[in-house]
């Protein structure tokens, strides 16, 4: 199994302590416990995110949220290390990591909002009207999950990945790889590719959580399969946002 999302690897459904899978126990991962655990998650990122966006929009203004913002995304992306590497902590890991994420989000969509009045209900509608889309055309079958289209988003995310970290390199000493941010016509196709291959990843995310299922892996892996499809959610989310934000500072 493949996944392009990088918090599922290859033997990420195997049981961590005797690397075998858990085929047939009472005690093993199934779909429905994997989309409850991730409706939970969805509900207290959106809390949390509720909680930073009244801090931002209130009359302290956006400076009020920053300290919360700033705690969300250096505490989720600790939690999200912690959680890659100890898979079995995962029921309280996970549900900590969309609560950061939530303080986060809620914080720059709300500063975002205040530049751009509307995105972040607009970049709300995409994100879960890409997703709803995607299920529906994996479900269906319209988009099927072969070794070349995994190898393809796989490459896509990596090659994404490796020109971020060269930016926030690049950033240290004062420069950057300038497309990533303008808005013009460089800018916003370079964001388009992204957004389309975050979509992408989702894809992968089904079929990896479809495949630890038919496995039996084990059932603290309903909570690690949600986690890892929040990270994507998430990647979605901001491209999104990235994107409209480009398209809204041409006008």
């Amino acid at each position: 199994m493949r996944s392009g999302n990088p918090v599922l690897g290859e033997n990420t459904f195997l049981d961590v302590g005797s690397g075998q899978v858990v085929t047939g126990s009472a005690q093993a991962m199934t779909l429905n416990g994997t989309v409850g655990k991730t409706g939970l998650l969805l509900v207290l990122l959106v809390a949390a995110a509720a909680f930073t966006w009244d801090k931002a929009s209130g009359a302290l203004g956006p400076g009020a949220a920053l300290p919360w913002l700033m705690t969300g995304a250096i505490g989720g992306l600790v939690v999200a290390l912690i959680t890659v590497f100890k898979k079995e902590w995962s029921p309280v890991t996970a549900p900590a990591y969309a609560l950061l994420e939530g303080l986060f989000i809620g914080g720059f969509s709300a500063m975002m909002e205040q530049r751009f009045p509307g995105i972040a209900l607009q970049a709300v509608g995409l994100t879960f009207g890409t997703l709803a889309s995607l299920l529906v055309a994996y479900r269906s079958g319209l988009i099927r999950v072969t070794e070349n289209f995994k190898l393809g988003v796989v490459a896509a995310t990596g090659g994404i990945a490796l020109l971020y970290i060269v930016d926030i390199a690049m950033g240290f000493f004062g420069h950057s790889v300038s497309f990533i941010h303008q808005s013009g016509m460089l800018g916003i196709g370079f964001s388009v590719v992204v957004v389309i291959i975050a979509a992408l990843n989702l894809v992968l995310d089904f079929d990896f959580i479809e495949r630890g299922v038919e496995q039996g892996a084990p059932k603290y892996m309903e909570w690690f399969a949600a986690f890892g499809l929040m990270v994507t959610l998430v990647w979605l989310y901001l491209e999104i946002l990235r994107l409209l934000s480009k398209l809204n500072s041409r006008n």
